[in-house]
Formats: C-alpha cells, structure tokens, sequence
C-alpha cells in the first residue's frame, strides 16, 4: 500500500510505503505517527501514488495545465529507458575500459585482489592456513595480489602489537 501524505508543520507532499508506525518529514523532520497523518490517497499501485503527489504539487504552484500535457510515469519511465546511451556505451566514450572493470568486478567477488585490504589478505591468510610460516603467508598474500615486502612488514607490526605470535618461523593469530 502507498499513501499520499501531507507534513503538519512544513506542507511538504510524499509517498510512504506500507503503514510504519511512524513517519518522518524528509523536508522539516518532524515525526508523526502514521495514523495521524492526512492521507490524501491510498492505493496499491506506487505509480498511482507518484501522480497524485505531483498532480498536487502542480496544482499548489499554478501549473495545472502543463502537468496535464504530461505523460503518465509509466510512460516516462519507458521513454526513459529508450532515451540515451547504456551504461556501457557512456563508460567506453569516456574512455572506461569496461572489459577490464568486469574483470576487476568478477575478482573482487571472489576476493581475489582488491576484494579486502592488504592486512585483511594477510590477517586471512594467517587463519586459514594451519601453520602458516612467513613463505606461506607471503604466497598466499602474493597471489591475491599484496607485495611480498607489505607482507612481511605487516607480520613484523602484528607481531609487534601482540596480534600475532610467532614461534620456530611459525605464526599464530591471538
């Protein structure tokens, strides 16, 4: 269900979903319980909803005429959709490689390079490994595309503030 709801304080028009409990003006931030509010229009259909508001707020600001020439939003919707460019035409006349952004998506997804950060890399490697040694977590780390000297610095300073212990060249998180 959508209503059509009009602001105690500020006059401001909007759309809410459902029946919450309460309400909040997004213009002024006053919150009033739902109940409470004067709903101009109830209805199932969101796109309903959306013509009643802007057909208020036209007829507030003296432009009842123009809004009438208006297609529905459903019709500016589509219009919308068959005007312009696609995301990917856009991106590639400005210059975006978009082959190599799906790439870097679809790793990112698995959490290869640039899905965590460099010490989540290595913070990982150290729990999934049973006795991961400074090579092991340099490869592991390497792979997912974290500089080995990164690697190694970061178990010095995890090894430093007690986060991590190291014994026999062997690595323990704590």
């Amino acid at each position: 269900m959508y209503a059509v709801v009009g602001c105690s304080e500020c006059d401001a028009l909007r759309v809410v979903e459902g029946r919450p409990e309460r309400s909040e003006c997004p213009r002024c931030g006053t919150t009033r319980a739902f109940s409470k509010l004067k709903q101009f229009v109830t209805t199932d259909d969101p796109d309903h909803a959306r013509e009643v508001r802007a057909a208020m707020l036209a007829k507030r600001q003296g432009h009842e005429d123009a809004f009438a020439d208006l297609d529905s939003f459903t019709e500016m919707d589509r219009y919308l959709d068959e005007a312009g460019v696609d995301e990917t035409e856009y991106l590639e006349k400005s210059g975006v490689d978009t082959a190599a952004v799906g790439a870097a998506a679809d790793r990112a997804g698995r959490g290869v390079g640039g899905g965590q950060s460099r010490k989540d890399t290595v913070l990982a490697a150290l729990r999934e490994q049973d006795a991961p040694t400074e090579a092991s977590v340099v490869d592991y780390a390497t792979e997912r595309g974290v500089p080995a000297g990164y690697v190694r610095d970061a178990l010095k300073k995890l090894v430093r503030r007690g986060e991590v212990t190291e014994r026999d060249g062997t690595y323990r998180r704590l």
